[in-house]
């Protein structure tokens, strides 16, 4: 096991897929260069060449096109977003096209496309590049979304996001390149579409993914030093989204907390609360609460953007209302 942070994860999923895999190549601005917007492909030019790293033009549009063409015609292609809020000028691609060529075709043809995307919020970088779109790409039959939270996972699913036969979107937190977690030193994959439980409790389930698990963990710690044992289940994949170990922890804890770093209103705290009202509601002792992003554009002054966001304290209060 090697500790190493998000960004090396993500980088060494790229660099290890590619030497295993000619069909594979990365797509995008500046990726050659400057290796994308936050450095993940830096050095991927000089060993892979023009051929396998392409700089494209400043057109969300052309480069999610070209990326689905690629696929569609027997290639591999990483194609980055330099943010998820950019990805809105790409959306006709990803859910009019990627997400269905495979089933408007009858199976004949598919679309093994990767999206990567940094999103999330916390670093001032103004209301129009920090979004938490997320729930709006995983609405979409056919497009897998992908969000991990941890190292481990980052290097694991993106290996197999790469590796499937499907278009993924591939999210990256841009607040949680820097987190350092082991990873093994060998080839692995993390199968998409499992949820996956981070810490054992009986008292009461939170639910996150992404960065809004390191807040879930953060805030267990506290809660186990107050005398209440929360268990934390990461969600990783939106679409498809696997329910099974929430329910699991929902039958034993009889409690439930959703951690979302997106808005409230229709997002996915909802889509968890919802089914399991609809899945374990004979094991429901209280509401469901969600604790989520607070439902304005964010403002660019640091303080306003962190009172927006979600923090330990706001899923410490939620759980301690329940329990």
């Amino acid at each position: 096991m090697a500790l190493i942070t998000m960004r090396q994860a993500i980088t060494d999923a790229l660099r290890e897929e590619m030497r295993r895999d000619e069909t594979v190549f990365i797509m995008g601005e500046e990726v050659g260069v400057w290796g994308g917007s936050y450095a993940v492909t830096r050095g991927f030019y000089d060993e892979f060449g023009a051929k396998r790293v392409r700089d494209t033009p400043i057109s969300e549009m052309a480069i999610g096109g070209v990326a689905v063409g690629a696929a569609m015609n027997g290639l591999r292609p990483v194609a980055e977003f330099m943010t998820i809020n950019f990805a809105f000028l790409a959306l006709d691609q990803l859910v009019n096209h990627a997400a269905k060529v495979h089933y408007m075709f009858g199976g004949q043809i598919k679309c093994p496309a990767v999206f990567r995307a940094p999103g999330g919020s916390g670093r001032q970088l103004g209301a129009t590049h920090s979004h938490t779109p997320d729930v709006i790409f995983a609405h979409f039959p056919g497009l897998k979304v992908v969000s991990p939270g941890t190292p481990y996972d980052a290097k694991g699913l993106l290996k197999s996001a790469i590796r499937t036969e499907d278009p993924v979107l591939f999210i990256e937190h841009q607040a949680l390149y820097q987190v350092r977690g082991e990873v093994p030193e060998g080839d692995y994959v993390v199968p998409i579409g499992k949820s996956d439980v981070k810490r054992e409790g009986d008292d009461v389930t939170i639910v996150a993914y992404a960065q809004g698990l390191q807040v879930a963990l953060e805030a267990a710690k506290q809660l186990a030093e107050e005398g209440i044992e929360a268990e934390v289940v990461d969600l990783r994949s939106l679409r498809p989204l696997d329910m099974g170990p929430v329910l699991d922890s929902f039958r034993k804890t009889f409690r439930a907390v959703v951690v979302e770093e997106g808005w409230r209103s229709y997002g996915i705290g909802a889509e968890v609360a919802a089914r399991l009202q609809e899945e374990g509601f004979d094991f429901m002792d209280a509401p469901v609460k969600r604790v989520a992003q607070l439902e304005t554009p964010l403002p660019y002054s640091r303080e306003l953007e962190q009172a927006a966001l979600i923090n330990k304290d706001r899923v410490v209060a939620a759980v301690k209302e329940i329990v």
